[in-house]
């Protein structure tokens, strides 16, 4: 069976680097190709095809149609036994101004020289495209590099589309919360690793971090708790229809107690009907 991921999202969020990453990994890829043709073209993939196809495809504002037909569109291919993944890219305003004045590109909806208002203009136009995505990446932080490194992270290991993923993430609070997470967990009232001189280059990948952590009564307490809570929101959030869920866990600088937490957390979820990601955004900075 046919599946499919469709990029769309703000411009200048990297839209076009995505789709070189899903072209690397042997996705058929295809760069704004009109809305209406969407089913016919999945139909003749499948024609064609003696395995399972992959194809990635960038939507967006530059079809006029898209936004008013996208609903009806996705309803139908999923209708036909289509899974298209929606995923959605984001990125700050000043960020967008920033790459659009490096750049020297022209936004799709800039009539004048106001780069600002057709930034918010988009947004405007995209939100219920947003709201209905399967999944959101905000690109605000991330370099080419790291943004090609983060869809193959999403992306690469997956054999199957269609099941739940669930993202773990450790991150540093001094770097800012993730903005895509759906759950945010602060573990800074958790003992530190830091100030343990023999612990502190280590980081929470480590035996030692993990068991300096697991041997505070606090931590265990945190852990049987956070172990209930999610055994309950994660059903609650697949029976909602959610492809994705991202949980972030974070500490002062995202190296020790975040990403040991992360792993422990990770490993709880992992179950054969649901994949698990665990990512630590952070821990390439220190702490």
């Amino acid at each position: 069976m046919t599946q499919g991921v469709v990029i769309t999202g703000i411009s200048g969020s990297g839209k076009s680097t995505a789709l070189r990453s899903f072209e690397d990994m042997g996705y058929f890829c295809v760069d704004n190709l009109p809305i209406a043709l969407l089913p016919q073209f999945l139909a003749l993939l499948e024609q064609g095809a003696r395995e399972p196809v992959r194809v990635a495809l960038v939507m967006d504002l530059r079809e006029e149609a898209f936004v008013r037909e996208y609903r009806s569109i996705f309803q139908q291919i999923q209708a036909d036994g289509f899974h298209v993944e929606l995923l959605f890219l984001n990125a700050k305003d000043d960020i967008l101004v920033r790459r659009y004045s490096q750049t020297r590109r022209h936004h799709p909806l800039q009539q004048s020289g106001d780069i600002l208002s057709a930034i918010h203009m988009e947004r405007e136009q995209l939100a219920a495209l947003r709201e209905s995505a399967d999944r959101v990446l905000d690109t605000s932080e991330l370099n080419v590099h790291q943004l090609r490194q983060a869809i193959f992270q999403l992306y690469s290991q997956r054999d199957d589309l269609n099941r739940f993923v669930i993202q773990v993430v450790s991150f540093g609070f001094k770097y800012g919360v993730p903005a895509d997470a759906n759950l945010v967990f602060d573990v800074r009232f958790l003992a530190n690793p830091y100030f343990e001189p023999e612990l502190k280059p280590l980081d929470g990948r480590t035996k030692a971090i993990q068991e300096f952590l697991t041997g505070h009564a606090d931590t265990q307490e945190f852990l049987r708790i956070c172990e209930q809570l999610l055994s309950f929101l994660v059903p609650q959030y697949r029976s909602e229809g959610k492809s994705y869920l991202v949980i972030a866990f974070g500490c002062t600088g995202g190296f020790h107690r975040s990403v040991a937490i992360a792993e422990y957390l990770g490993n709880f979820l992992r179950s054969p009907d649901q994949e698990v990601i665990v990512s630590h955004r952070d821990i390439g900075r220190g702490e």
